[in-house]
């Protein structure tokens, strides 16, 4: 192909490389010059024109395209018509990409003119997806070439269609693991099958010990499921763990434990017979992608997957960043930019009854939110941020003359997920993290706030702090702002419990007392009793008690 200036005597039948602008109308770039552009060029005084002018042998972008196209599609991939250079190709079929990279290497070594670039090998990708796309450069390249890339690709591009549909969700349980947090994880789980048009046969809870996770595996395998994924309570640390120790006593085999793609480090393959058995990784509670989906969509669509293959995962594996990855601003165990506190404020009372706004309830002669505040104003949390939503202007005045900075949420309505991502945006930069603090619990002490501050450790990797007692969190809890973007992405009347279950090993838990009033919150009458009772109890107390030194 001859690309450059012509003059317009020779320009006829050549391809304009840019766009002429004219009265009346304008030649487009890629236009075929017929007599009548040339005339139109010629008036209005145009000696020469930039064009391409094919030679024997050369074939035009379009169908040189949409050959190759042909070429590189292999089994349940489409390609489509070209234009403009471009054929594009799409999945025939909801599967599992394959591509082979000797071969997509090959073709695109073959001439600079020739291009084709694909979505990443393994891709999970549903039927009318765009996996890939053949793109010639110049208005045509020689037919030598065209025929030396379709020899090099055959097939490079290609679908393994899903294939099982049939799978069990075991979930192991501690104390401390919400049911909550096992529900939306099984939803999650849902979610993901789904473009593979798998379901979840059957879910079931069991305590987390070898035993009866070796009894629920083999239940499973008999009831027919084709795949088992297990949800450990606690994080797998070693082969000698629950769930590895459990597949080996049903008779199983452990093939991997651990990947290097982060997050997803803490996955374990294994196998039961024919059925293959997955120990899910923390993460894979969130519906984010992580090395979970790499290995969980390789099984569905029913390609084997050998411990080399995930060996083999470490290029492309670091995905996103993670909570306990070090950050280039370091941190010290010290939390010398302090902590935030982020009071809850802005729910409607539900529970309480007609009329009755649970924060402006009296409990030891102040209202619940201004006892809240007060106790939050007088730990070493700066600065105090209350969200506010219904009865807003009730709310302010029941904190007037206390330092703290008010957030509205006009969105209150939606749910407590709204009221943290408004009080979290709040939250200054140059602080470590905040306290999420509900704004009903009119006990709660200011020292079991400090003492949730001394119990964050970075470099220990302490990154949450929580209070804890009987094997049963409460709140508040504080978050490192390395979650920030996690707790704003929340959505609906839900708390961040999803989020806890997820980076389980990062969790300070911090020892509680009843009186410190980590586990009570007024959502109802009676609970509000009880809080009034304690109240007058601990006053009455107070004022009995021996003086100091007498």
């Amino acid at each position: 192909m001859r690309f450059g200036p012509l003059p317009l005597a020779e320009a006829e039948g050549a391809v304009a490389a840019h766009s002429v602008r004219l009265e009346g109308g304008t030649i487009k770039k890629g236009t075929r010059l017929t007599a009548a552009d040339i005339a139109r060029l010629a008036a209005a005084g145009i000696a020469e024109v930039v064009a391409a002018r094919m030679e024997p042998g050369d074939v035009a972008e379009d169908a040189a395209a949409r050959r190759l196209a042909d070429a590189v599609a292999g089994a349940n991939v489409r390609p489509d018509t070209a234009f403009t250079g471009r054929a594009n190709l799409y999945a025939a079929t909801s599967g599992v990409l394959r591509i082979s990279d000797a071969a997509l290497d090959a073709f695109n070594a073959v001439d600079e003119a020739i291009t084709l670039a694909t979505l990443r090998d393994f891709s999970a990708v549903a039927a009318g997806n765009m996996v890939g796309t053949v793109k010639i450069i110049p208005y045509a390249v020689p037919g030598a070439l065209v025929e030396a890339a379709a020899a090099a690709a055959q097939g490079v591009i290609a679908i393994a269609p899903f294939r099982l549909k049939r799978v069990a969700v075991l979930s192991t349980l501690l104390p401390g693991l919400a049911d909550k947090v096992v529900a939306k994880t099984l939803a999650v789980t849902r979610a993901r099958l789904a473009i593979a048009g798998a379901e979840v046969i059957a879910h079931r809870t069991l305590p987390h010990a070898a035993a009866p996770l070796a009894v629920a595996l083999t239940d499973a395998v008999a009831a027919g499921a084709e795949l088992v994924i297990v949800f450990g309570a606690s994080a797998i640390a070693d082969r000698n763990d629950v769930i590895p120790t459990g597949l080996v006593a049903a008779g199983g085999e452990v093939q991997r434990l651990g990947m290097p793609v982060d997050p997803g480090n803490l996955l374990m393959l294994g196998r039961l017979g024919a059925v293959p058995v997955l120990g899910a990784p923390g993460c894979a509670r969130s519906p984010k992608e992580n090395g979970f989906d790499f290995i969980l969509h390789r099984l569905l669509a029913g390609l084997a997957v050998s411990a080399r293959d995930i060996a083999r995962l470490g290029a492309g594996g670091l995905l996103q960043d993670i909570a306990a990855r070090p950050h280039p601003r370091a941190e010290s165990d010290e939390a010398e930019d302090g902590f935030a506190a982020v009071i809850l404020a802005a729910g409607r009372s539900s529970r309480m009854g007609e009329g009755i706004n649970k924060l402006l309830a009296e409990v030891g002669g102040r209202p619940v939110i201004r006892r809240v505040a007060e106790a939050a104003l007088a730990s070493r949390a700066r600065p105090v941020i209350v969200v506010t939503g219904h009865e807003r202007g009730r709310v302010e005045a029941a904190l007037a003359g206390l330092d703290v900075i008010f957030v509205h949420n006009p969105d209150h309505a939606t749910g407590m997920a709204s009221s943290l991502r408004a009080g979290i945006a709040a939250v200054p930069e140059t602080v470590a993290g905040a306290l999420v603090v509900l704004g009903d619990m009119p006990l709660l002490a200011p020292g079991l706030l400090d003492r949730l501050m001394a119990a964050y450790a970075p470099v220990s990797g302490r990154l949450i702090a929580a209070p804890v007692e009987g094997g049963q969190r409460g709140h508040p809890v504080l978050w490192s702002r390395r979650f920030f973007a996690e707790l704003a992405a929340l959505e609906g009347d839900v708390g961040a419990r999803a989020i806890l279950a997820a980076n389980a090993e990062l969790v300070a838990e911090v020892p509680v007392a009843a009186e410190e009033g980590a586990f009570l919150d007024v959502d109802t009458p009676r609970l509000l009793a009880e809080a009034r009772e304690a109240a007058a109890k601990g006053e009455r107390q107070l004022r009995t008690a021996p003086a100091e030194g007498a």
